[in-house]
């Protein structure tokens, strides 16, 4: 857990040990900030962009040892950070054997409480702090990341009315599991660095092993962490990182691990380089809303809400009651249109969430709704057994009625670029399209309809249809003619959904899939592989929509 001179992660020693770094001309620097005295003064570097924020903030916390290191060696990171439009602090914290664990990660804890305490000051948008370290300063990152509603580590330092958390984490070659560092071949000086941090061996004091390591503390609360990690590393053995990694994922959290075969504890040349360039990328992914896309999700769970959230943070933004409704769709105004189909009504909120219109009289269930570009509004009610067209005022310009439909037979329904209507007869696992005169002039039928449901369809620009159904979860796109000429999941094990509901294509020409049994969101790329997937806890997303 010592950092040995070739660590590349950092700055060369010669430039850590200048007393004034040459900051460039888009950088303001504040040095020597004292963020909280609790034992010992510690401080922090500060630097950021000359630009107006918010900006979103990084804080880097060094290695060496739990009792040694430097804070002053992740300035060059910090500088680059800040020409690349973050805040970034680089932060001491109390060292060992003086000081005993939790002291640093009540520091770390601490440094991040200030910087949201300031955020004002210091340009940094509070809701986007990530955190990067190595080695011990990759243990301390994994303990934010980990523990942020344990408040047996936050201490009796500053700012205690502020938040501790972060919202991002990259932990380069940090241990993870105390209890393993001893045994042979997993580091060269555990031995020698524990018990200094610890107050003893592994043999006395086994419990302050586990409590403070980062592996005890995985939930599925965790926030998303990147690990970086050598094949070869002396110091933490490459393992810590893939347990930690693999555990994650078991628990259902955003875990990455980015491997650097034969890597030693310290990265040299295009290693160094590498890892730098997917830190960034990280943190790009994870701390810039720009970097991500808003969508909006029909809970039809117990919650009973429309969530909007950042894609793929899956970072909540706010909510609308919908009472278990199925259906939402993005306005280009910023509002949102919904079904709350237990009250019998449609809803349109503006951009506030302010209620500026419902619909409609003698609605029975209403389960899909759709805003078409003539300002009129499709609603499907499936107890009723139509799809009806109303204007503003709420009067019927076109409906379709069937029995086939009715007694809640039916789920999504859309009306298509060419002025057809699909329409989801979910109890029949067939999507059929009609024309405005009522006729049906195509119609697909899922296989082994006698248990699999059919939610809903899009007709895409080559002409072909994406559906989504279940039993098991699949998305088919098929021709004119009805052959399937793409699936993803189904009886295919590369991925599997307990239930395909609402799907919608991202800007990006990826699809978004909610399996809604599954209770997780799931994105694919074209070739149908998994870009990135969110388990959504207690939300189950009937249908979802992106934010354009």
């Amino acid at each position: 857990m010592s950092m040995p001179s070739s660590i590349t992660l950092v700055l060369a020693l010669t430039l850590a040990q200048q007393e004034q770094p040459q900051i460039p001309d888009s950088v303001l620097a504040e040095m020597d900030v004292e963020y909280s005295r609790v034992g010992a003064r510690v401080a922090m570097d500060i630097f950021r962009p000359k630009t107006p924020g918010p900006h979103a903030a990084i804080l880097a916390i060094h290695g060496g040892g739990f009792r040694g290191g430097n804070r002053r060696s992740y300035i060059p990171l910090c500088m680059k950070a800040a020409q690349k439009g973050y805040v970034c602090a680089t932060a001491s914290y109390r060292l060992s054997p003086q000081h005993q664990f939790p002291a640093h990660v009540e520091d770390a804890k601490a440094a991040v409480r200030f910087l949201r305490a300031n955020a004002a000051k210091y340009t940094i948008d509070p809701a986007y702090i990530g955190a990067v370290g190595g080695s011990a300063g990759g243990h301390l990152v994994l303990m934010l990341g980990l523990t942020a509603n344990n408040k047996s580590f936050e201490g009796t330092g500053p700012n205690r009315d502020m938040s501790s958390s972060v919202q991002a984490v990259v932990n380069y070659y940090g241990p993870t599991d105390f209890t393993k560092s001893y045994e042979s071949g997993k580091s060269v000086d555990a031995a020698q660095v524990l018990p200094l941090f610890l107050g003893g061996d592994l043999e006395h004091n086994r419990q302050q092993h586990m409590v403070s390591s980062p592996l005890y503390h995985v939930t599925a609360q965790a926030v998303p962490i990147l690990s970086i990690h050598g094949t070869k590393d002396r110091y933490v053995a490459y393992e810590h990182s893939v347990w930690l990694t693999d555990k994650l994922k078991a628990a259902g959290a955003d875990a990455e691990l980015e491997t650097i075969v034969d890597g030693d504890h310290g990265f040299k040349g295009a290693d160094a380089e590498r890892a730098e360039a997917r830190m960034f990328d990280y943190f790009d992914k994870h701390l810039k809303p720009a970097h991500q896309q808003k969508i909006l999700i029909s809970d039809h769970g117990p919650a009973g809400q429309i969530v909007a959230m950042l894609w793929p943070s899956g970072r909540e933004l706010w909510t609308l009651p919908n009472d278990r409704g199925h259906d939402v769709q993005s306005l280009p105004n910023g509002g949102v249109l919904h079904t709350v189909g237990p009250q019998k009504k449609i809803v349109e909120s503006d951009a506030s969430g302010k209620t500026v219109w419902t619909c409609c009289d003698n609605l029975e269930h209403p389960i899909a709704a759709q805003r078409l570009a003539n300002g009129n509004t499709l609603i499907g009610d499936a107890k009723a057994g139509r799809v009806i067209e109303v204007d503003r005022a709420g009067k019927i310009q076109w409906q379709y009625a069937t029995p086939d439909i009715a007694n809640m037979r039916m789920r999504n329904v859309h009306r298509t670029a060419q002025g057809t209507t699909f329409i989801a007869v979910e109890a029949d696992a067939k999507l059929i399209e009609v024309d405005r005169e009522g006729k049906i002039v195509w119609q697909w039928q899922a296989p082994e309809p006698a248990k699999r449901r059919l939610y809903m369809g899009r007709r895409l620009a080559n002409g072909n249809t994406l559906m989504s159904i279940s039993e098991p979860g699949e998305i088919v796109e098929v021709n004119p003619t009805g052959k399937v000429v793409r699936s993803i999941a189904g009886k295919s094990l590369d991925i599997q959904f307990g239930w395909a509901s609402g799907f919608a294509q991202l800007p990006n020409g990826n699809l978004l899939i909610s399996d809604y049994t599954g209770r997780r969101l799931v994105e694919v790329d074209t070739k149908g592989a998994v870009v990135n997937q969110l388990r959504t806890g207690h939300r189950t997303v009937a249908s979802l929509t992106a934010v354009q």
